[in-house]
């Protein structure tokens, strides 16, 4: 039995080559004997040929699409499957649940010993190198995961898929990056690109029925040529340092905008807590004064006698010293120090 796999994962069943197992029994005439036993040699082989080739065995990442005569009849799930021997019914294996890649400007070559992916040397410039909407050149690598969604449609709808899915992928990526500036691209722009390309290469795809869902487009290196990679790190550190200048002032106005606000607010009430302090005093001296008035209008000299005094004794304590004269003479009594009597007063208690 013969078994042939196509690059997509598509496996084909053919019939054993009948011409090398006569060329094992002779070269001559057959005779009798001869040709009941090439007969039993064919039945033999037909016999066992239909007994391996009535069954197959569906992987479960595939699907297996089966035609009889030609015509697609089914998709069989994974396990152990029956169909029709002798070629009558053919089987394609599609990996329907394997997600599959298209890189664009590199290539994996596998695993390293360290357990890194190891990555090729050559450069793909021809894929990545694109221009941007301010005509500066750029280098940008992706990656494209897709899924065969739709088996028949993605043997039968078209010839090439899978080329068709790069050549619509990189034409995607072109314009998108060719309709943006070189600084967005190699900024803050990488979400929006990839966004946009998987949905644009999403629609392209579903109007050709080729039967694949886009997974992701995932952005890899975006970088200057390097030809002039000096010039851009210096165009790139003189931004970082405007961003840095930028933060630090807008750090400066979240710090200096709160304090003014703050000593504004703390000024505001200490007037109006003044006014409300001087307001209440006024009214309580006013309020005093009437009450003092009362009491002198219904005794004078009680009255005038008990402010003078209450005036002296607010006065008294704020003098240093006193001389008690008498006559023009000074008294023998010593010196009245009412402060330090105060004082002494004070330590006592």
């Amino acid at each position: 039995m013969i078994q042939s796999v196509d690059s997509n994962g598509r496996g084909q069943q053919g019939p054993p080559d009948l011409t090398e197992l006569f060329k094992k029994f002779g070269n001559g005439a057959p005779s009798g004997k001869g040709i009941k036993g090439i007969i039993g040699i064919v039945m033999l082989v037909l016999l066992v040929w239909g007994a391996f080739s009535a069954f197959y065995t569906v992987q479960p990442e595939q699907r297996a699409v089966v035609k009889r005569f030609g015509e697609v009849v089914g998709i069989t799930d994974p396990g152990l499957q029956f169909k029709i021997p002798f070629g009558i019914d053919q089987v394609q294996h599609v990996a329907t649940e394997r997600v599959l890649k298209q890189e664009f400007g590199f290539r994996t070559q596998g695993t390293s010993a360290s357990g890194r992916t190891a990555y090729s040397d050559q450069k793909f410039e021809d894929e990545s190198l694109m221009l941007t909407g301010d005509l500066n050149m750029i280098v940008v690598e992706w990656v494209v995961q897709y899924r065969i969604e739709d088996p028949i449609k993605f043997l039968y709808e078209m010839r090439e898929p899978t080329r068709t899915l790069r050549d619509i992928s990189e034409s995607v990526m072109r314009r998108i990056v060719g309709n943006m500036l070189g600084s967005a691209v190699l900024t803050v722009g990488r979400v929006e690109i990839q966004q946009k390309a998987r949905g644009e290469i999403q629609d392209i795809m579903d109007g050709y029925n080729a039967g694949i869902r886009i997974n992701t487009v995932e952005m890899q290196d975006v970088v200057p040529p390097p030809a002039v990679q000096p010039a851009f790190n210096e165009v790139n550190e003189a931004r970082q340092e405007r961003e840095r200048m930028i933060n630090e002032a807008q750090k400066r106005v979240n710090q200096e905008i709160p304090n003014a606000e703050g000593t504004a607010l703390r000024t505001v009430a200490e007037a109006e807590g003044y006014a409300t302090e001087r307001v209440n005093r006024a009214l309580g001296e006013s309020a005093r004064f009437s009450a003092v008035l009362a009491e002198y209008l219904q005794a004078p000299e009680v009255t005038r006698s008990r402010l003078y005094l209450e005036t002296i004794n607010e006065v008294l304590p704020k003098i240093g010293q006193v001389l008690v004269v008498q006559d023009g003479q000074m008294s023998p009594l010593p010196l009245l120090d009412i402060n330090r009597r105060a004082r002494n007063a004070g330590d006592d208690e």
